[in-house]
């Protein structure tokens, strides 16, 4: 009997091929390029204008440098890498925030594009020597990018300050402060107080825990606890701060002690002013009568002995 030939069953195994073989070529077929659509576009930068668009040669921020009163101008460069434009809006930012000019407040870079964007820095008239931070921030997509940009101003650095409206009232003494130089100052203050019969009160110079921006003007009080009840004071302030800026003011105040006393001290007081002035009446009556018989004409030889004679005349009709 001649022998059968087993029967193989291939289908499975032609699809287990091809299953794999369909699997094999989708892990080493790159995925293609995600189509960013009719949306948003996403994933663009900003930076300063210049060299690489990354890498060593990329500026990390914008540096400006002028004297007050100068424009300054320089470029940022906005990256779109989608498919579709992208329209960001400029403004600037920080303490140098109000000295950036646009040509335009929006900007369109098209798609796949980098676009160079110019700007100005006007650096005011009253600027203040030295550094000064800002940023160029870009918004748009739903996102934002910021570019730093630090200034430096030149210019003589001008150190002024003025001591101002002194005014003592009871325990307290109120001044006011005012930065009159193109520079932030840390002032340093000193009280001094003289009464009728001497010094009061002596404070050494001692920093006050503030800075003083140029132009700035601040109202302070200095505080006295101790001071007098009954007496005439002048007290005076003395600034000082770095650079050389220094100044002082005065102001009198004075102390007279609340009712009932104030009718004792009035009395006490009115009684000194009625002696002082009666002795100054009898200092002046005696000098008068001093120089009246100083200068009284000495009498004649021939007029003497009349005299004499009327006065033993008297002397002897009373005895």
């Amino acid at each position: 009997m001649p022998q059968s030939t087993p029967y193989v069953h291939r289908r499975p195994f032609a699809l287990a091929v091809l299953f794999g073989a369909l699997l094999l070529s989708l892990l080493v077929v790159p995925p293609a390029a995600a189509d960013d659509g009719p949306g948003t576009p996403a994933g663009w930068t900003t930076r300063p204008a210049g060299g690489g668009s990354a890498g060593e040669d990329a500026r990390p921020y914008v540096y400006l440098e002028g004297t007050p009163g100068t424009v300054l101008q320089d470029r940022l460069s906005v990256t779109n890498p989608a498919r579709t434009p992208l329209t960001v809006r400029l403004r600037g930012d920080g303490p140098a925030g109000p000295w950036f000019r646009f040509a335009a407040d929006t900007v369109t870079v098209p798609a796949r594009t980098r676009a160079d964007v110019p700007f100005a820095l006007a650096v005011p008239r009253d600027a203040v020597p030295g550094g000064v931070a800002g940023e160029i921030l870009t918004v748009g997509g739903g996102e934002e990018g910021r570019v730093p940009v630090r200034v430096r101003v030149g210019g003589p650095s001008l150190a002024a300050l003025t001591v101002e409206d002194v005014e003592v009232s009871g325990r307290t003494i109120r001044y006011a402060l005012v930065n009159r130089g193109n520079a932030p100052l840390r002032p340093r203050l000193s009280v001094r107080a003289e009464g009728a019969f001497g010094t009061l009160l002596d404070r050494q110079a001692r920093p006050l825990p503030l800075e003083l921006a140029p132009g700035r003007r601040v109202e302070l009080t200095e505080p006295w606890p101790d001071a007098p009840a009954l007496d005439s004071v002048t007290v005076r302030l003395r600034v000082t701060a770095e650079g050389g800026a220094r100044d002082e003011a005065a102001a009198s105040a004075a102390y007279v002690p609340p009712a009932p006393v104030t009718g004792a001290g009035l009395l006490a007081l009115a009684f000194l002013a009625v002696l002082g002035a009666r002795a100054y009446r009898r200092g002046r009556w005696r000098t008068g009568t001093s120089a009246a018989a100083a200068t009284a004409p000495a009498p004649g030889p021939d007029k003497q002995p009349a005299e004499e004679e009327r006065h033993l005349e008297t002397a002897g009709a009373e005895s």
